[in-house]
C-alpha cells in the first residue's frame, strides 16, 4: 500500500467533523515497537507545539482506550486524537531512518501546508484563478527570501551557488528538469521567470518544496553546500512522489500561463477604480 493511502486510510472523523489520527494507530504505522519510546517522540512534538504558540490540548487531546484484561476486566491504556498538525510534529521528531517515517514527513508536511492555505481566511475568500495565482506568487516571494536565508546559513553564499541550489530543487520536483529545461519545456524566453508563468496548482507544489526545504535546512542544521543541494533535490522528489500518488498532474505537464505581471497590473487598475468610486 502506498504511504499516502496508508495515512489516509487511518484518518478518522469525530462527531463534530474534525479529522484526527489515533496515536495508537500512528505508533503501528511508523513501525515503533515500544509504546514508551513513541511517547518520548510525542512529548517532543508537544514541546514543539507549545513553543510555536499553540495549545497542545487542541492538537493532542487524551481519550480513553479500554482493553480487556484477565477475567473479563477492562483497563484504560489511553490514546490521543492527533490533529494533522500534531502528526506533522510527531513525524518530524520520529526516527527518520525508518522509510515509513520519511514518507510520513513528506505526506504530513505537504498536507499540513495545503490545509493552511485552504483554511487561510484570505485564500478562502479568493474566487478566481487570477487571485489565487497572485496570492501564491506573493507567498513564493516571501518564502524564497526565507529559503535563501536558510541556504546562506548552510553555506550557499554566492549567486552561482544559489542558482545551483535552486536547480537541485527544480530537478527533484520536475523529474530531472533544471531551470533551463523548464524554460524550454514551457516555451519561455530566457528573460521570463518560471514562477511568473505558473498556475495556482504548480505554484502550490513549488511553495511546498520551498517551505519544507527551508524548514529542514534549519531543523537539521545543514552546514555544507553539497548537503543543502542534496536536501533540496530530495524534498523536490518527495513532493513529486506525493503528486504522483494522489493522481495529480506533474508540474512539467501543467500549462504555461500568461505572465503574473498582467494580473498585477489588472488588479492595481481595479483597486484604483474602486478607490475613485
Amino acid at each position: 500500500m502506498k504511504a499516502n493511502s496508508l495515512f489516509e486510510e487511518y484518518k478518522q472523523t469525530d462527531n463534530f467533523g474534525n479529522e484526527y489520527w489515533s496515536a495508537r494507530d500512528l505508533f503501528k504505522i511508523l513501525d515503533y515497537q515500544k509504546w514508551d519510546k513513541f511517547l518520548n517522540v510525542i512529548q517532543k512534538a508537544k514541546d514543539a507545539c507549545n513553543l510555536s504558540g499553540f495549545n497542545e490540548l487542541d492538537h493532542f487531546p487524551r481519550v480513553e482506550k479500554m482493553i480487556e484484561i484477565g477475567k473479563g476486566g477492562m483497563r484504560d491504556v489511553g490514546d490521543l486524537h492527533l490533529s494533522r498538525y500534531a502528526c506533522y510534529l510527531i513525524v518530524q521528531n520520529a526516527d527518520s531512518s525508518k522509510p515509513i517515517v520519511a514518507l510520513g514527513q513528506t505526506y504530513f508536511a505537504v498536507q499540513t501546508r495545503k490545509q493552511e492555505i485552504i483554511e487561510s481566511e484570505k485564500y478562502n475568500s479568493l474566487s478566481s484563478e487570477d487571485e489565487k495565482r497572485l496570492f501564491l506568487r506573493n507567498e513564493m516571494k516571501t518564502h524564497n527570501l526565507k529559503l535563501a536565508s536558510a541556504a546562506k546559513n548552510a553555506g550557499v553564499v554566492q549567486p552561482l551557488d544559489y542558482a545551483i541550489f535552486q536547480d537541485h530543487g527544480y530537478k527533484g520536483l520536475y523529474g530531472g528538469l533544471g531551470a533551463k529545461d523548464i524554460h524550454t519545456k514551457k516555451n519561455l524566453k530566457k528573460s521570463q521567470q518560471i514562477l511568473d508563468h505558473m498556475g495556482s496548482t504548480e505554484l502550490a507544489a513549488n511553495l511546498f518544496r520551498a517551505t519544507q526545504t527551508e524548514d529542514k535546512l534549519i531543523r537539521d542544521n545543514i552546514k555544507s553546500k553539497s548537503e543543502a543541494n542534496q536536501l533540496h533535490n530530495e524534498i523536490g522528489q518527495k513532493v513529486r512522489q506525493t503528486i504522483i500518488e494522489i493522481g495529480g498532474t506533474l508540474p512539467e505537464n501543467l500549462p504555461t500561463e500568461d505572465s503574473i505581471k498582467k494580473i498585477e497590473t489588472k488588479m492595481k487598475k481595479k483597486d484604483k477604480g474602486n478607490e475613485l468610486k
